[in-house]
Formats: structure tokens, sequence, C-alpha cells
């Protein structure tokens, strides 16, 4: 390993964060926290049409009032472009959350995802290679990686060589470039696995949010796999904080490379029945359910083994389906009914 330009971890708080995605969903979330917090946040994303762009405005507009916010509308695959921003060269961390998202829609459009997650990737890797201060990175994987795994539940020591989806398998090609630049140049890089966030200012593709639409317009909800699949449903405030924690502690390397992979879920999986009838309880009304196969890419369970980053980053989700549930419908109502 080559650890000529790296430096050590800091334990201060860092100035200046750069955040990508920060117009999505975690990324909104993760902006107030820091910001909250007194940080500087230069937020990037590219705001495209995945779903409408809308939703990422208003999530915008809840941010920009903060002074130490700044906002740029760009691509992160433009690797010039991103060097060219204004401030750069002054962040102490990089949170990484730009991504095309989604399994299904990889089926229909490859070349996005190699893009965004590849192309997008690799350029954020090159930005912290040469940036002034070296900063750490923390970057969205995926709990996709597992891929057809069986043993629940998933381990980061668990074999990850069948993925399942393309998008899967652009996580994990994330993963294996950020192991190399590790090994390479010594850059500190935490990798989180994300398992199924939901909550308000959510996204409109997931499960939580159509079946909240479709319930509350009378229309039936397709359950896949005949209703026999589980989720590790995790609660944004829970997933925030573990990003945090994980941005602005030390981080812990193993065997002197400084690139970890953390799970981070709820650690309770829920069948997706009950989970369909938490919503009919939070909505008032039952849902019309429509039974259908397997969809391609999908995985039948989802179960985060959290034992890691509990231990190295004191990471403690606290917010059950049935509580968090309810806080997504009242916001969902509001949110609509603000937009009729």
């Amino acid at each position: 390993m080559n650890t000529t330009n790296s430096s050590p971890d800091v334990s201060s708080k860092p100035d200046t964060v750069l955040v990508t995605g920060a117009a999505g969903f975690v990324g909104y979330y993760v902006s107030l926290a820091l910001l909250e917090r007194g940080i500087k946040v230069i937020g990037v994303d590219n705001l495209n049409n995945y779903y409408p762009v809308a939703l990422k405005l208003a999530r915008l507009e809840r941010l920009s009032p903060h002074a130490g916010f700044s906002f740029h509308c760009h691509d992160i695959s433009d690797h010039t472009g991103l060097l060219a921003l204004p401030n750069v060269s002054d962040v102490d961390v990089v949170i990484n959350l730009a991504a095309q998202a989604g399994v299904r829609y990889s089926l229909e459009n490859p070349f996005t995802y190699a893009a965004s997650n590849l192309i997008g990737h690799l350029s954020v890797l090159e930005f912290v290679r040469y940036a002034p201060k070296r900063p750490l990175l923390v970057y969205a994987s995926s709990s996709s990686v597992y891929g057809a795994n069986t043993k629940v539940p998933f381990s980061e020591s668990d074999p990850v060589n069948s993925p399942v989806s393309l998008y899967a398998a652009t996580k994990r090609a994330d993963e294996l470039m950020s192991e190399s630049y590790a090994r390479l140049y010594g850059m500190r890089q935490v990798g989180l696995r994300f398992f199924t966030v939901y909550g308000p200012w959510g996204r409109p593709d997931m499960a939580y949010w159509s079946f909240t639409e479709k319930i509350l317009a009378g229309e039936p909800i397709k359950v896949f796999n005949h209703g026999q699949l589980e989720r590790d449903f995790t609660y944004i405030d829970d997933i925030v904080a573990g990003v945090v924690a994980t941005a602005l502690q030390p981080m812990k390397p193993v065997d002197d490379v400084p690139h970890r992979i953390y799970n981070i879920g709820n650690n309770t999986p829920v069948q997706l029945l009950r989970f369909i009838e938490i919503l009919e309880q939070a909505i008032g009304k039952t849902a019309q359910m429509q039974f259908e196969p397997m969809q391609p890419g999908d995985v039948h369970s989802t179960y985060a083994d959290i034992s890691a980053i509990t231990a190295d980053y004191g990471f403690s989700p606290s917010t059950p389906l049935e509580i968090g549930i309810p806080i997504f419908v009242d916001w969902f109502r509001a949110y609509k009914g603000s937009r009729l």
C-alpha cells in the first residue's frame, strides 16, 4: 500500500463537507444534520428525472435558508466539472450518495447505471485522491450486493459474488474500486450498505410510497412473490445517525488498509404482508392486493447484521416500522395536500 500522501484520522469536527446527491432522500437529511451541527455543506446533484424533480427541489428549498449551504446542479460523472466547482478544495469530508437507484429500473436503463454508479464513483475517487486536504470518503453501497445469499443475517464477511441485478453489480464494483484506491493511495474510506431506507421526504419509487398512494386512492397494489418477501426496513433518522457518525468520527482501519464496509440497517426484517398491515392501520383503509410472481432482480429477504457498525460507531437504530410508517403516512398526506 502506498501511503505517501495519506492523512491521519482527525477527531475534530470538519469545517466543510461535500455531499453528492444532496437533493436526494438520504442526501437531504444528511446535509440537514450536518448544517444543524454548524458544518458547511457543499451540495451537488444532477437533479435527474428518475422521479419528479419537484420533490428534489422541495428538499433543496428546505436546505437553502441555511447560511452554510451551497448547491451546484452538476453530474459527478463529469470529472472536470466536479473539480471546477467553487470551494471544493476546502472539503474535509466527502459523502458520496449520488447514484442511480432502483433494481427494476436497471433492467431497462443499464447505461444510466454505468454512468452514475461506475464513472460517477470513479470521478469521486479521483477527486479525493488529489484533494488538498485528503478528505475522508463515506459512500453509499447497498444491501443488494448480497444478491442470492441465503444465509441471514447478512454479514460484511459473507461472499458477495452473486449479484442478481445490474444495480447490485455496480454497487459491488464501487466497493472494489474503493478497496483498490485505499490500497494504492492510502485513501480513507467507509462504505455503507443501506437496507431499505424509508421515511418522510422519501422516494416515490419505493414500495412504502407507492403502496400508500394507491391505498389512499383505492387502487390495487402489486404484491410480488405472493407476499413471501421480507425487508429490513430502516427509518431515515436512524440511517442519518449512522452516516453522520461515520463521517465525523475517526475511522477504524483493518490490517492497515484504510477502507471499511458496514451494514447499516434496522436488524429487524419484516414480512411484506405485515408491512402492508401496518400501512393499512396507519392509513385507515384496507389494501386491495394483486398478487404477482417474483420480479427479475429481486431477492427474497434482506436482514442486516449491524454488530460491526455498532461496535465501531455506536450505531443503534431505535425506530420500529410501527412508529416510522405512521410518521411517513402523516407527512405524505400533508405533502400531497399542499400540492392539490
